[in-house]
């Protein structure tokens, strides 16, 4: 099973950026992974944040196929302990599912369209962490489910 981050903006902190980068790379020894980046849309002065989302989610939508298993990141998700994630994790990729998609939204969230298509909504915590860092933490714990899985020796519990 292939899993992709959709993302909305480019991740424009170097830092994080690399640090992305090498969790990216590190999970690639598990399984297919990528990451779509959608860029930012121009010129949002003019619009209201419900037009925003609702540009954002259409350029979202089309990144998607019929047969995705989409997961949300989104405040309102399930909350999992990392063991847990990779537990889940397991059992999505038993489930025959082409690919499993992981959505960052834009600032303003989701459009209704792109709830309606969801599958499922994940939250990372309940604090507020910006798209910048919601990136970063995502696929370390992407990373480390991935090593829970493989009974590697990066999880401690």
């Amino acid at each position: 099973m292939k899993t992709t981050l959709i993302l909305v903006g480019k991740t424009t902190d170097k830092h994080i950026a690399a640090l992305i980068d090498d969790y990216t790379s590190r999970l690639q020894h598990y399984a297919p992974f990528e990451m779509t980046v959608i860029p930012e849309l121009k010129n949002t002065k003019s619009l209201s944040e419900q037009q925003q989302k609702q540009a954002e989610g259409e350029l979202i939508l089309r990144q998607l196929q019929p047969s995705d298993h989409v997961v949300l990141l989104d405040e309102r998700g399930k909350t999992f302990r990392s063991v847990e994630l990779a537990a889940w994790m397991t059992k999505k990729q038993q489930a025959a599912q082409r690919r499993l998609v992981f959505v960052v939204g834009g600032p303003y969230g989701f459009s209704e369209d792109v709830y309606r298509r969801a599958n499922e909504q994940l939250s990372l915590s309940p604090m507020t962490f910006s798209h910048q860092m919601v990136r970063l933490v995502f696929v370390e714990q992407l990373y480390r489910a991935h090593t829970i899985i493989k009974g590697e020796p990066y999880h401690h519990e």
